[in-house]
């Protein structure tokens, strides 16, 4: 039995939502406090500053994406079925329009403008997506499931850009069906 959403997990939420239409600089308290039905002081009560929120932000958000990774660790065993599995949570969540595009990709390209906190928080997902993305591919080409065309932490890197690129892609496109075009290539290119 899940808790009810408290008034922070709503302003979350909503912080989340925005940022996935527009980016960081896109919304203000004022647009949360319509959204949720609260008063901006009622904000700043759970997040004195946007930075605050957004670092709290992207902090959950990284929870959630290390979670899912452990649980995807835990139920698929074969190194490049994880990478499927990987490419397949994003496709679903692009068709669907439930997660259409990674906060920390959308964020990263305003790391310019981001405060520091937001900044370093976005950097820590990106470094704990690539070491992942490095143990699997380092895993696979030990159990000859998987082609590296370079080392391992050079195909993970390319591996994140790729994917994050086919999110870029199929929004720019508005055709969901772009990210599938791009990433299943790539699966293709690296099985053993």
């Amino acid at each position: 039995m899940s808790q009810p959403a408290t008034t922070a997990d709503e302003i979350l939420h909503c912080a989340r939502a925005l940022i996935v239409r527009g980016g960081y600089n896109s919304f203000s308290y004022a647009d949360i406090a319509k959204v949720v039905g609260i008063r901006n002081a009622s904000i700043h009560h759970h997040f004195p500053s946007k930075a605050d929120l957004v670092r709290a932000l992207v902090a959950q958000y990284r929870a959630e994406a290390e979670a899912g990774l452990a649980a995807l660790e835990s139920h698929v065993a074969d190194p490049l079925e994880q990478l499927r599995a990987y490419v397949g949570y994003w496709e679903a969540c692009i068709a669907d329009a439930s997660a259409p595009f990674c906060i920390c990709a959308l964020l990263a390209g305003e790391i310019p403008v981001l405060p520091e906190a937001v900044a370093l928080e976005v950097r820590a997902h990106f470094r704990k997506l690539s070491s992942w993305l490095t143990a699997v591919l380092k895993r696979g080409a030990a159990k000859g499931r998987l082609r590296l065309t370079g080392t391992a932490k050079a195909d993970a890197e390319i591996f994140m850009a790729t994917v994050h690129g086919a999110m870029l892609s199929a929004r720019a496109y508005g055709d969901a069906k772009t990210f599938a075009a791009i990433t299943h290539p790539l699966l293709d290119r690296i099985a053993a």
